[in-house]
């Protein structure tokens, strides 16, 4: 069977010289700049056919590459096969990033498209002043990709629901009132949004025109003068809704009209935007003599920092997502143990049977990822039922998983010992759990980053000449998504932001190690920052653990962790158990006090 890829990307190049275009740069985004992208903007995943949730895709006359992480460098390699398009890995040597090849490759009086609805304001500055020495010029008001898209599926209608109060924990009035004291610090009379999750968190709303992120398609504009705009499908909101909204200064206007709104503002009106989080096409659309604040949008510092009240009900979603897992596992091991076929696909069925029991739950966070042995290698692999394994009573099964509840987000990875396992695979559990104990342990001082404690997860791993990938630990959102900014744990980055740590903000810790053809190990908790204690050289913070569920201690090598590692994790599963007791019992309860037992 021919590769359709390859029929899409002579349709593309047919568009590019109708329009004398010399390259096409398809990003994965959309008019948000969202991480995961309603199917309506998954240009890049319809013409490689590259389903990764990160890579960048350029056209040209002769050739094609797509640029991704290490992440996704064997998924990729399977997917573009037989497609003409290159794999080009990201931040490997002697491979140039996809604007230093572009650089390379286009020339004086050549033209590259870029659809204005997906590349941020910033990086149309940026590209453009990359081409400028070789004097290419960048068109945005060409969309080549969805021009030949004939079956291009239709924008979300998902209706859009009020995140009640009782959940929410502030009113969006509140909220509001909080964001206007930041625009008059910065001067501002109008503030734009278009990044969906500010505006689900700012608003008290929640959708799901998203898979997995209970977001909805908007954008807001907020004025100083207690006045907000939201331009969403009206058929989405029900009439008490609106009116609801109505009360606390919040009218409702047409999706696509943003733009129009936008060009109504007057030399007096000085707008406050994230040139970062807000495409070209809708930038384009702000008057010239209007001022332009850039900055970043206030409500990003904001909810990353969660409030008491909010981290009362995440804890109280980690022990009954905890139990629910606690289930699942549970009823895997029992169907493996009576020589039950059970294949990745079942365990991703079982975590959503036990979670979508549990009160306030509304659906997954992301796509489970269950990695049995070679597969666990694929960092964000996911089973089909194309392509998937039946899983052994032996070796490694990685799962990572989580869920969207009303009164938080989850997201948890653990590795199984579902049978026999061998001395590397042992070692490698180990050491990638010593990592992620010596980070869950530290202790810092305020003002520090974390790219600054990165490789404390990392060092037990290059002790032994190994790393991963990828980062150790990205923020989380209060019911919103599972990846969510400005903090992130992560080795420094040339140029790059460090975002203090504070108190209240939610990361991931997820040491890993991929073997490919072999293994894979990621060992993940969530951990909220808090307070520890103050002393002559400052004040210092450290991590208190949320996830509650136990490690299966069947795929470690105990006598490789010290003294205050062991204790750590003895630590650990006495909490588990205290917090899950109450919601399990007969069998369950049994399993748990099995897995949560002292070294």
């Amino acid at each position: 069977m021919n590769n359709p890829v390859l029929a899409r990307l002579a349709a593309l190049r047919a568009a590019m010289q109708q329009h004398g275009v010399a390259a096409v740069l398809v990003p994965s985004a959309d008019p948000h700049l969202s991480e995961y992208l309603p199917a309506h903007w998954a240009a890049r995943e319809w013409l490689s056919g590259f389903t990764g949730s990160a890579g960048t895709l350029i056209v040209s006359r002769e050739q094609a590459g797509l640029w991704t992480d290490s992440r996704y460098f064997s998924q990729a390699e399977q997917q573009l096969a037989g497609s003409g398009i290159g794999l080009m890995k990201l931040r490997v040597p002697h491979t140039p990033e996809h604007l230093e090849w572009l650089q390379q490759h286009l020339h004086e009086g050549d033209v590259l498209a870029v659809a204005g609805d997906s590349v941020a304001a910033t990086t149309q500055r940026q590209i453009e002043r990359r081409l400028a020495d070789s004097g290419a010029t960048v068109r945005t008001d060409l969309d080549l990709p969805g021009a030949i898209w004939a079956d291009r599926p239709a924008l979300p209608q998902a209706p859009v629901v009020e995140h009640e109060l009782a959940w929410a924990c502030i009113s969006r009035a509140d909220k509001l009132a909080h964001l206007r004291k930041a625009m008059h610090r910065l001067g501002a009379t109008h503030h734009l949004l278009s990044s969906l999750d500010d505006i689900a968190w700012l608003t008290n709303l929640r959708g799901s025109d998203v898979e997995c992120n209970p977001v909805f398609l908007a954008h807001l504009l907020v004025q100083a003068d207690h006045r907000a705009t939201l331009f969403v499908g009206r058929a989405k909101l029900s009439d008490a809704l609106v009116a609801k909204l109505a009360a606390d200064g919040i009218g409702i206007a047409d999706y696509a009209s943003i733009t129009s709104t936008l060009q109504e503002l007057d030399a007096a009106d000085r707008l406050l935007l994230d040139s970062g989080r807000v495409v070209s096409a809708i930038a384009a659309a702000i008057p010239s003599g209007v001022s332009r604040i850039e900055a970043a949008n206030p409500s990003t510092a904001f909810k990353a920092v969660k409030s008491v009240a909010e981290l009362d009900h995440i804890r109280d979603v980690m022990r009954r997502d905890g139990a629910a897992l606690v289930r699942a596992f549970r009823r895997l091991e029992q169907r493996l143990a009576a020589g039950m076929t059970v294949t990745e696909l079942d365990v991703d069925t079982l975590l959503h049977e036990e979670r979508s029991a549990q009160p306030g739950w509304v659906g997954e966070s992301f796509a489970t990822i269950a990695g049995y042995q070679a597969n666990g290698a694929l960092p964000h692999y996911r089973a089909t039922p194309e392509s998937h394994v039946t899983l052994q009573a032996k070796g490694l099964l990685l799962v990572d998983s989580g869920g969207q509840y009303l009164g938080g987000t989850t997201d948890i990875t653990r590795v199984l010992a579902l049978g026999e396992t061998t001395p590397e695979q042992r070692r490698d559990a180990t050491l990638v759990l010593k990592g992620m104990i010596g980070l869950s342990r530290a202790r810092f001082p305020k003002g520090a980053s974390g790219p600054q404690l990165d490789a404390l997860a990392r060092a037990p791993l290059w002790a032994s000449g190994m790393d991963y990938g990828h980062g150790t630990g990205h923020g989380v959102g209060y019911f919103l998504n599972v990846h969510e900014g400005p903090q992130s744990i992560r080795p420094p980055v040339a140029g790059g932001a460090l975002v203090a740590l504070e108190p209240g903000m939610i990361s991931s810790i997820e040491p890993g190690l991929y073997k490919p053809g072999r293994h894979g190990i990621r060992h993940e908790n969530l951990a909220v920052v808090v307070e520890a204690d103050r002393t002559e050289f400052g004040e210092f913070l450290a991590f208190e653990t949320l996830t509650m569920c136990p490690f299966d201690r069947r795929a470690l090598e105990p006598g490789l962790l010290n003294p205050e590692e062991r204790a750590w994790l003895d630590d650990y599963h006495a909490s588990v158990r205290a917090a899950l007791s109450p919601l399990l019992e007969a069998a369950d309860l049994e399993w748990l006090s099995r897995h949560c037992a002292p070294l």
